[in-house]
């Protein structure tokens, strides 16, 4: 049993009638700790519908309740990092602004970590388990953890261009390469060549044929936005483009996001990312967006920060990855 405040009662997540109140209780975390994100329904109810190995709702949501009010939630889903050192249980958990400071998001944290342990006791695999966490630095979340013994060990940046006036001329695509629309026939090609590309990059993740689907079908999701090149019939490079009107009606803003860019080891140090993130600027001016944003490793080896201020983007909020190894339950 974890110890928990009086009062409070932790239980299995229920998709039928906890998903409103887990986008609600996300939603006021957010808010209050000025994180420009916003999750709607219709993008939770996609998430849950497909089971893998590795994410199962029934199995790794819960959420806490006082007096019948759900007033924290809490999830997990696990990766093999790249590097091949461990098997990553990737925790995370909100409270209600209102319900803070009474020791609901340890107990949530606890009971997060139990589930996680008592996962990894069936799993068959030499790699050493660890809890793995992802806060906006310097809010709640991140004080948790570092109190709960994980070591902060990455950081990463949203960067926002604040306006996408006086955009820099697109530079042409390398010799060879073109650019095509993607079309269902080409989803899967598409999905692949963007997981491989960040097989050397750090951390991990779902590449199961669930977590495609999860993906593409997620509403609002818009290949049309998407700028992929292609050599004969290989995927090159990408930028997934995504445009969110909810989140932006929230925050009072028209602002596109670059949410995954992307090259392919064969065809790196030939300019072809930024071609692509200038032509993604163009791209979201003409429908209407007059900013843009893009999430980035702060110690990306490939030199993505720099490209990214080179095209107009500056840091605009910072969040941390933490690691804590699997055993040491937090007190």
């Amino acid at each position: 049993m974890i110890d928990a405040p009086v009062g409070l009662r932790i239980r299995a997540f229920e998709a039928d009638r906890d998903i409103p109140e887990l986008v609600r209780v996300i939603n006021a975390e957010n808010e209050a700790d000025n994180v420009q994100e916003r999750d709607n329904e219709a993008e939770w109810r996609a998430h849950t519908a497909h089971v893998s190995e590795q994410f199962d709702p029934s199995r790794d949501l819960a959420v806490a309740e006082v007096e019948g009010r759900v007033v924290a939630v809490a999830g997990q889903d696990w990766v093999d990092t790249r590097d091949g050192a461990y098997r990553e249980h990737r925790l995370w958990g909100c409270v209600e602004p209102g319900f803070r400071r009474r020791g609901i998001g340890a107990a949530m944290l606890r009971d997060n970590e139990r589930r996680a342990a008592e996962l990894a006791a069936t799993h068959d695999t030499p790699r050493p388990h660890t809890y793995a966490g992802w806060a906006s630095d310097g809010r709640p979340g991140s004080r948790l953890l570092d109190a709960s013994g994980y070591e902060l060990v990455r950081w990463f940046f949203d960067m926002v261009r604040p306006d996408l006036d006086e955009l820099p001329e697109p530079t042409p695509l390398p010799d060879g390469l073109e650019l095509r629309p993607i079309t269902p026939d080409l989803h899967q090609v598409v999905w692949l060549g963007n997981r491989e590309a960040f097989r050397d990059h750090w951390g991990g993740a779902d590449e199961s044929e669930a977590a495609m689907r999860r993906f593409f079908q997620a509403p609002g999701r818009d290949p049309s936005l998407w700028l992929v090149a292609f050599d004969g019939e290989e995927v090159a490079a990408g930028v997934f483009n995504g445009i969110y009107p909810e989140q932006d009606a929230a925050l009072g803003i028209k602002r596109g996001w670059l949410d995954s860019v992307f090259t392919r080891r064969r065809w790196r140090r030939r300019g072809l990312a930024r071609a692509l993130i200038l032509r993604s600027l163009v791209l979201l001016k003409e429908r209407g967006m007059t900013s843009a944003a893009l999430g980035v490793d702060a110690d990306n080896q490939s030199g993505a920060l720099g490209l990214y201020e080179s095209a107009g983007f500056s840091v605009h909020d910072r969040f941390t990855a933490w690691r804590k190894p699997m055993g040491e339950a937090s007190t």
